[in-house]
């Protein structure tokens, strides 16, 4: 239990802070009120795959490694909240009206998304329609998405 408070302060830390150094980390650990050695620091580290990225004028930070899936996530998450202005059902259908000239960006986001409930989607310039099977399925499905358009 100790071990997942520490590590999610050393998050909080990390993101909050330039973080520079093992020596700095547990110096803000010890300010926190986590008793720490720098050997506990350095394996924290590795478990939480920290790396270093350039903070600028020539210094590195730590910083939470972001896997390759989880980026491509936000990023289809990311063309998803910037191409859609709207959305609805009818029937067994959920519509998606985009930007003009981004529903098909849109449409290839919500199929890497893998909704399991679409059996289909087709995209013209500014409007995507997914079918599903059922208006119940529909409903939900624009409740999904809709909340990922609002950030939840």
């Amino acid at each position: 239990m100790r071990v997942k408070k520490r590590h999610a302060k050393i998050i909080e830390l990390v993101k909050n802070n330039d973080v520079e150094t093992q020596e700095e980390l547990t110096l803000l650990l010890h300010k926190s009120g986590f008793v720490v050695t720098q050997a506990t620091v350095s394996r924290d580290i590795r478990e939480l795959k920290l790396t270093k990225i350039p903070a600028g004028e020539g210094r590195q930070k730590y910083s939470i490694h972001i896997s390759e899936e989880e980026q491509i996530v936000r990023r289809l998450i990311r063309v998803f909240r910037e191409g859609v202005t709207g959305i609805d059902f009818a029937g067994n259908m959920v519509v998606i009206k985009t930007l003009e000239g981004l529903a098909m960006a849109v449409a290839a986001s919500v199929d890497a998304m893998g909704y399991t409930e679409v059996v289909g989607s087709i995209a013209g310039d500014d409007v995507v329609i997914c079918i599903v099977k059922s208006q119940e399925i529909a409903e939900s499905l624009m409740n999904k998405l809709n909340g990922i358009l609002n950030g939840r």
